[in-house]
């Protein structure tokens, strides 16, 4: 059995790049079907917010609520 891949000889090339793509098939396989199956749950709706009472901070770092 030869352990470089340089000496190789062309089945073993091939080998490693079937098992190299059947990998690459899984893992993009298993990142789309991770995906959720539909995107009607996920709108958005806007959100008011309403601002509280006026602040006004002074020169001496202490804030004051008129």
């Amino acid at each position: 059995m030869n352990h470089s891949i340089y000496s190789a000889d062309r089945s073993t090339h091939l080998k490693i790049v079937v098992v190299a793509l059947v990998a690459g098939i899984a893992v993009a396989g298993f990142g789309i079907t991770a995906r959720t199956g539909s995107d009607e749950g996920l709108t958005q709706t806007a959100r008011v917010m309403k601002a509280g009472k006026p602040v006004a901070i002074t020169s001496s770092s202490v804030s004051l609520v008129r």
